[in-house]
């Protein structure tokens, strides 16, 4: 019998208390007692996009919110800023071209974040531009954009910004409304411990303007119908009962903690993770003054097959990482540690990756690693 050790982005670990939730006897959508359940849902939402904003859930994939995200605010023909430093942050680039919507496009090179100066400029040589769409932390880098800046710069324009924070929210420090972030994207497989299946998005007054002029096709994916619902205490469509049911016990997880407590402990993680990826004799694969908290990503050695890491850490160890995605796939490792993985899920990742380092030539000190990640989770 093999344990298994999940240390990927998404989907992450699911705490007993939340998976049990998915256990109980179902409820039917149409009812005052799941209606209740959807509304302090709705609201424990905005606790963790730190938003008084409008905060919908959708039955989908985290992608599915952002085309939502695309097709509620813009109209064939609209331009736009997409503002990429990875894999998702092209997504945007590509649900866009798929509307017909024109893209003003700014790449960051992989590993390194979006420079808000280039956004700032871009706006100033193209004023029609209706919205700016980037990511928060960007997973298939490792590495956090400056939200804070990004929004202050879009905030004096008539343009609002868009925010793929699918793998942040409820990892690192989000602030919707102080950042002046306009609508928001996230999903439920990663920082909020629930399995795949949900979406979520916030939006700001100045993003409704928009949505009322938007003529691009749409109708599961309509904020309208959305936002009457809420207001009935109902979804516009059938729901996934289960998963919100278990969300209700994953917001009150979260909530027990605090905010604050959730965001130190993945920065903690997170540095540890950095350390020990060092003392393996691994060179970080994101720029550190750049990194997120949610995840770690490390060059693979010159002569070691980045795809067979993951291979024999999950065939022979059941310990699941991620490797590289498109150009850097079997170049980097990723490691994530947030929402449920904890110290321990993080040691267990770090003695296999060790062991497997080691079947494979990479002169490694035994223990080393462990011992660099204990220094700073010891204190």
């Amino acid at each position: 019998m093999k344990k298994h050790f999940l240390l990927t982005p998404g989907p992450t670990p699911i705490p007993p208390e939340v998976a049990l939730k998915e256990a109980l006897p179902i409820l039917h959508h149409r009812t005052s007692e799941f209606g209740e359940i959807f509304v302090n849902v709705i609201e424990g939402m905005k606790y963790v996009y730190q938003t008084k904003n409008d905060t919908f859930i959708l039955t989908s994939s985290g992608t599915g919110s952002m085309e939502a995200a695309v097709v509620n605010l813009l109209s064939a023909g609209d331009k736009v800023i997409v503002a990429a430093c990875g894999v998702f942050g092209n997504r945007w680039e590509k649900i866009c071209a798929a509307y017909g919507v024109s893209v003003v496009k700014i790449d960051a090179e992989w590993g390194k974040c979006v420079d808000p100066s280039k956004i700032e400029q871009a706006l100033k040589s193209n004023p029609d531009v209706k919205a700016v769409y980037t990511t928060f932390t960007e997973t298939s880098t490792g590495v956090v954009n400056d939200l804070k800046t990004i929004g202050e710069i879009v905030s004096k324009t008539g343009a609002v910004l868009v925010v793929d924070a699918i793998s942040g929210l409820g990892g690192q420090d989000l602030r919707t409304d102080e950042w002046k972030l306009d609508v928001v994207v996230s999903g439920s497989q990663k920082g909020l411990m629930l399995a795949p299946g949900l979406a979520f998005v916030t939006v700001s007054p100045k993003a409704w303007g928009l949505v009322e002029k938007s003529k691009l096709p749409k109708f599961y994916w309509d904020y309208r119908k959305m936002k009457k619902s809420v207001d009935s205490k109902e979804t516009p469509f059938t729901p996934a009962v289960t998963l919100i049911v278990a969300l209700a016990e994953s917001i009150s997880m979260i909530k027990k903690d605090g905010l604050e407590k959730v965001f130190a402990r993945s920065n903690k993680l997170a540095r540890a993770a950095r350390a020990a990826m060092k003392a393996l004799n691994l060179t970080l694969f994101a720029d550190e003054k750049c990194a997120c908290d949610v995840l770690t990503s490390a060059n693979v050695p010159a002569n070691v097959d980045g795809g067979k890491i993951v291979k024999m850490l999950r065939d022979e160890f059941g310990i699941s990482i991620a490797g590289g995605q498109e150009t850097l796939k079997g170049k980097i490792i990723r490691v994530a540690h947030m929402g449920y993985i904890d110290q321990f899920d993080l040691f267990a990742g770090l003695v296999g990756l060790e062991m497997v380092l080691a079947k494979l030539g990479h002169k490694i000190e035994p223990g080393k690693a462990i011992a660099a990640a204990e220094e700073i989770l010891g204190k």
